[in-house]
């Protein structure tokens, strides 16, 4: 399995899911964090504000810094190599990166009603 580190912009906590206006993407993001762990994938996150040795540390993080600058981040290194910059990744791309089969968006502990547009009997909309 795949090393995958995500190189993040100063947040104001480890997640930046806090405060008034959180912003979707790191919701998203932190979900799909859990279910990659809860499949045993090893993903780590640094956030710029709270582990700035991390980023001053890594050669690629430090060389991709003096190009782009922090506007540049989030930085995705899968086994060391950028793999993407300037967003965050899918819980498809990192279940690719991972080598994990995605089956199934949903939560730990939630199921999914099984409902298809080809188990509909009736006219409307499934």
């Amino acid at each position: 399995m795949s090393k995958i580190e995500v190189f993040e912009p100063a947040l104001c906590c480890n997640t930046g899911v806090c405060g008034p206006d959180v912003d979707q993407a790191l919701v998203s993001f932190s979900a799909d964090l859990d279910w990659l762990r809860g499949q045993g994938g090893d993903i780590t996150r640094f956030n710029m504000a709270s582990e700035p040795l991390a980023f001053a540390g890594n050669d690629a993080v430090r060389s991709f810094l003096e190009v782009a600058g922090s506007q540049g981040l989030p930085l995705v290194l899968v086994d060391g190599v950028s793999a993407l910059t300037g967003r965050y990744p899918t819980r498809d791309e990192i279940a690719l990166w991972s080598n994990t089969t995605q089956a199934s968006p949903a939560p730990k502990g939630v199921s999914l009603l099984d409902i298809s547009e080809d188990s509909c009997s009736g006219p409307g909309c499934c």
